[in-house]
């Protein structure tokens, strides 16, 4: 049996009684990072009611998956797996979604934990009142496949939760705040540990704030909907956009009859 147990974001005292019991009845252990679990475990042992449990430890990351399959899955029904991700719920912008669909192929029974979740804690603690939200993890991290998926996520007409690394969290208002200044942001740093910090505005507002906060720390962001009915980018909305001519250029190829060459030239 595979089982997927949700780790605390970021204060321990997060973890569940159940999932304490299933740590200490385990036989291995699957980790994205078996140094960062084993630190926690330790954590575990030292605070509360648990027992370091005597299993093997192996990574199973979305670089060594589909080979960690091919060594160990002859043996997944016959122990008691627990696959854990660095924090939070498994599966969630996680490679452990390798792990649940090789289960339902080859029938192998598995169970998920309830548990801590940033996507959840962030949107509860935003004070959006839609009540309706999509999770889109994280963007590309550079060139027009982040340019246009952020046109595409500011198009949706529901809230929408993204991650952040704290080296691009600033680039990322700066985009938002270049397709649109009046969109209402909320963003959560640190959640649920002791700088845990909240901070809600237009993206004009939040990109003020950011002149006298530091930025280093785990980031969600809830981006508020669309309001408009028609689509907020056209031709020239992305002729604004501060983003390098390439980028532009391949963009602005794709809603027109030009070619990204032609753009480009005119572009410069």
């Amino acid at each position: 049996m595979i089982l997927f147990i949700p780790t605390p974001i970021g204060n321990p005292q997060d973890i569940t009684i159940r999932a304490l019991r299933e740590f200490e009845r385990a036989t291995l252990f699957l980790c994205e990072d078996t140094r960062e679990t084993k630190r926690l475990l330790r954590i575990l042992e030292e605070r509360f009611d648990f027992t370091m449990p005597s299993c093997r430890f192996l990574s199973f990351h979305e670089h060594n998956g589909e080979d960690r399959l091919k060594e160990i899955g002859s043996i997944l029904d016959n122990e008691r797996v627990v696959y854990v991700s660095d924090a939070g719920m498994p599966s969630i912008s996680d490679p452990g979604q390798l792990l649940v669909e090789y289960a339902q192929n080859h029938s192998i029974e598995y169970d998920v934990l309830a548990g801590a979740s940033a996507v959840t804690t962030a949107y509860a603690s935003s004070g959006f009142k839609s009540g309706k939200f999509l999770f889109w993890g994280f963007l590309p991290h550079k060139g027009s496949s982040r340019a246009s998926e952020l046109i595409r996520v500011m198009n949706i007409q529901n809230d929408i939760v993204l991650y952040e690394a704290p080296h691009r969290i600033e680039k990322l208002i700066l985009e938002i705040n270049s397709i649109d200044e009046n969109r209402e942001l909320f963003l959560a740093k640190e959640l649920t540990k002791k700088f845990q910090q909240y901070y809600r505005g237009t993206a004009k507002e939040i990109l003020d704030i950011f002149k006298n906060i530091n930025l280093k720390g785990e980031w969600v962001v809830v981006i508020s909907a669309n309001q408009k009915e028609e689509k907020s980018l056209y031709l020239d909305d992305i002729l604004k956009l501060d983003i390098p001519p390439k980028v532009k250029a391949k963009l602005l190829s794709k809603i027109t009859d030009k070619s990204t060459k032609e753009w480009y030239k005119s572009l410069i």
